[in-house]
């Protein structure tokens, strides 16, 4: 048995019965970072020893007929954004390469709540700016389908380590794309889970919707699973839902007949997409059909999002990283310097026709989701590119003047408001994955699991596993 190839549900159902122990699964996994990561590069910082202490600990309260957690002796590195009391915190930016926090971040209180233990963090890029992760800390993540090749970003380490085998499960967030993009180029499942599903403590700007946590797993009930203690309300967090995470963990059904959908292979031809992408795309309105649903080519109106994204983004960049463009401008990357003079120069009046723009949309996304019940639409519109790169400069033919540029097919739908959940769709001629995303209404992101658990049995790309690091 390769435990390090298990689903994670497997895993946590070996161990609950104890035909597995935390410590034999955590030492697994130690065993692959240790042969894999070297080349892979997606685990930045590590405590083997205190892992090993964890699972010790885990096997003693079972043995004593403690209540195991639904993730009990599941192994996890959290994403490099993400505070771990006692643990470094880099951002993937010199400036906070030997930060270690005081405090956990409210969604790693969770999942090590849930029964998870503690091995390390997963690489991103600085500050988590753009979908190829590579800094000046810890270098590129390398894909593990192609060692050559972008691993995505900026949960790029968290996807790498899904796909190599080096944990389980892998948390995340997504601002444009931070979840969809690396889980589309490393061949697992990643969700941009609804504003409020997963609470965001602590936030510079409790009521910001942009930027949400979401589940990666190499499946759709792994990500699922891991949903299951990420959610739930908080009330230190005024968007979190009030649904109990809980209901996650319930087994998702997978009939989809009669299902409405709605299939923009370019979204409404607002974004270029790559051939060998679009051929294997082209491919997935006939697997739902077989499925028993109704598909038509379809896209929400999407004009205006990217004015929307794009001043979203700047604020934010402004509110976050403002005091560091002050104080240590020098040590961001340029683009980041860009990014926060963008934000520096907005008005009220900049900010005030987002908004309303933005109100726009989401009504008329509403009423689109009156007639579909799904959009399937690009994760990515390019196959993973050259590690090299800091993006791609042309995609199909179109030039692509930023970093953030090529990623419109997953920002523009973040200004929805929507669930969006990454699904492995194939592979081009040279075996590079590609992704499929699956969007619902607001608040439907178990209708959207469901639809993603329908298309994973009915096509199992996922399964294949990236033979460079097999």
């Amino acid at each position: 048995m390769d435990i390090c190839h298990l689903d994670a549900t497997e895993i946590a159902r070996l161990v609950r019965r104890r035909d597995l122990s935390a410590r034999e699964v955590v030492t697994a996994h130690l065993e692959r970072i240790e042969r894999v990561d070297p080349v892979v590069n997606a685990v930045v910082t590590l405590d083997a020893e205190g892992a090993l202490t964890a699972a010790a600990a885990a096997d003693e309260r079972l043995a004593r007929g403690a209540e195991p957690g639904p993730l009990h002796g599941l192994p996890i590195a959290f994403k490099d954004t993400h505070l771990t009391r006692g643990m470094r915190t880099t951002y993937g930016s010199p400036l906070h390469a030997d930060f270690v926090p005081d405090e956990d971040e409210l969604l790693v209180q969770r999942i090590e709540s849930a029964g998870a233990i503690r091995i390390g963090k997963t690489n991103v890029p600085e500050f988590a700016a753009g979908s190829h992760t590579f800094n000046r800390v810890f270098g590129a993540t390398r894909n593990p389908y192609d060692l050559d090749r972008s691993a995505g970003g900026s949960s790029g380490g968290a996807a790498a380590a899904l796909a190599a085998g080096l944990q389980p499960l892998a948390d995340g967030s997504d601002m444009g794309g931070s979840l969809r993009n690396p889980a589309s180029f490393c061949n697992v499942v990643g969700m941009r889970t609804t504003p409020g599903r997963i609470p965001l403590h602590p936030a510079a700007d409790a009521w910001g919707s942009l930027t949400v946590a979401g589940p990666m797993g190499r499946t759709v009930a792994d990500a699922a699973l891991l949903l299951s203690v990420m959610a739930g309300p908080d009330p230190r967090c005024p968007l979190s839902l009030d649904d109990p995470g809980d209901s996650f963990r319930l087994p998702l059904e997978e009939g989809l007949r009669g299902l409405r959908v709605a299939w923009a292979p370019d979204l409404g031809g607002r974004v270029p997409v790559e051939r060998d992408v679009r051929n294997v795309l082209a491919e997935q309105p006939a697997i739902f059909e077989e499925l028993g649903c109704r598909v038509e080519e379809s896209c929400p109106d999407l004009d205006g999002a990217d004015d929307v994204f794009r001043v979203l983004r700047a604020q934010s960049f402004a509110q976050s990283l403002g005091p560091h463009l002050s104080a240590s401008r020098d040590a961001l990357r340029p683009s980041i310097v860009r990014n926060i003079e963008e934000g520096r120069r907005l008005t009220g009046a900049d900010l005030a026709r987002a908004a309303a723009e933005r109100t726009r949309i989401h009504l008329a996304a509403v009423r689109f989701f009156e007639r579909y019940d799904v959009l399937l639409a690009p994760v990515s519109q390019v196959a993973p590119f050259p590690v090299e790169w800091e993006y791609p400069q042309v995609v199909d033919g179109q030039p692509q003047h930023t970093y953030i540029d090529w990623m419109r097919s997953a920002y523009l739908l973040s200004v929805l408001g929507a669930p969006a959940l990454s699904m492995p769709a194939g592979f081009t001629p040279a075996g590079l994955p590609v992704g499929l995303q699956i969007v619902g209404p607001p608040r439907a992101d178990r209708a959207v699991l469901a639809v993603g658990a329908a298309y994973e049995a009915a096509t199992g790309h996922g399964r294949r596993r990236p033979v460079p690091v097999t």
